[in-house]
């Protein structure tokens, strides 16, 4: 596609923005809205999925596949080690670059995916935590390990009261986060989240929908899709991530149906338990994500999957010869 078809598109609603956000819960055909997009429109498609950043979690993520990645550009997909505790202020770094990247070589950026964290960050900004030095993070963890949830709470409660007093007492990764942030930086976490940092992609800069199928297909699809994912060799990814023994806490370690997994490769549930709790925890999360962008991201529009394609031409009227 030509420049000049591409500046037609992007500026054929009377508007000028750089970005189109696609978001919606798992399993909902976002990819494939994405890839369509981007194909037609000259784009390029941005990752925006916590967990498909992970180079080690292809298939148990659903990432795109090699073949779709070869027909546009992607960014940000298995570009992050298990080993590494990727943040919302990591992406948003990442992110940033490729934006900055599209807009130089002209291209439509497409957002894509589930994480209503990162999509409030891009659009709302994002508390300016600096980064944590490993070494504290490492201690905590330990201390969890040593001490258990409850003890690194009373420490918090010490430390860090305000945290303390808004986290669940069994919350272990954000009793955890509050606490190494408060003893690597002296500060509160609530103090941190009250000094944001701007948003990449201002109101006016994108436009956003989600995609919001229908409950009971959306939960059969779901399950079906988790069953091909194990036909596709998700157990045997997760066998090779569960034999490098990193910490459980790290996010890769909590993606879902992972946790499960693991338990069956070290023996201690069958199979088909595992594809149970790993197809009702996805279940789970799609329903925590319609409530999310629900309540906190109302600058995006609902649309229902069958009528995606022609949201996007009606944002984009160019597109309806292509």
């Amino acid at each position: 596609m030509s420049v000049a078809t591409r500046d037609i598109l992007v500026n054929s609603h009377h508007e000028s923005f750089e970005a189109v956000l696609i978001a919606g819960p798992t399993a909902s055909g976002k990819s494939a809205l994405a890839l369509e997009l981007a194909q037609k429109a000259g784009g390029v498609v941005i990752n925006a999925d916590s967990m498909q950043v992970y180079r080690d979690l292809r298939i148990i993520t659903a990432r795109p596949t090699l073949e779709e990645e070869a027909l546009v550009p992607h960014r940000l997909y298995g570009h992050v080690d298990a080993s590494v505790n990727y943040s919302a202020g990591a992406w948003v770094t990442d992110a940033g670059t490729m934006l900055a990247e599209a807009r130089a070589q002209n291209r439509l950026a497409v957002l894509i995916g589930g994480t209503g964290l990162y999509f409030k960050a891009l659009t709302r900004g994002l508390s300016a935590v600096p980064p944590i030095p490993p070494e504290f993070r490492d201690d905590v963890r330990a201390r969890l390990e040593r001490d258990g949830v409850e003890g690194l709470h009373a420490k918090l409660a010490q430390r860090d009261p305000a945290s303390a007093q808004r986290l669940k007492p069994r919350d272990r990764t954000r009793i955890a986060r509050a606490l190494e942030v408060f003893e690597a930086t002296g500060r509160s976490l609530t103090d941190w989240h009250r000094e944001g940092l701007p948003a990449l992609l201002p109101p006016g800069q994108f436009r956003a929908l989600f995609l919001a199928p229908e409950r009971e297909a959306l939960y059969a699809r779901i399950d079906a899709r988790f069953d091909a994912m194990l036909g596709a060799g998700a157990l045997e990814e997760v066998a090779a991530l569960a034999a490098r023994e990193l910490d459980p806490l790290l996010p890769a370690m909590k993606a879902h149906g992972v946790p499960a997994l693991i338990r069956h490769v070290q023996g201690e549930i069958t199979l088909e338990e595992a594809a149970t709790i790993g197809r009702a925890d996805t279940r789970h999360y799609a329903k925590r994500q319609f409530t999310w962008f629900r309540h906190q991201l109302t600058e995006f529009e609902w649309i229902r999957p069958e009528a995606a394609s022609e949201w996007l031409k009606k944002v984009f009227p160019s597109l309806r010869g292509a």
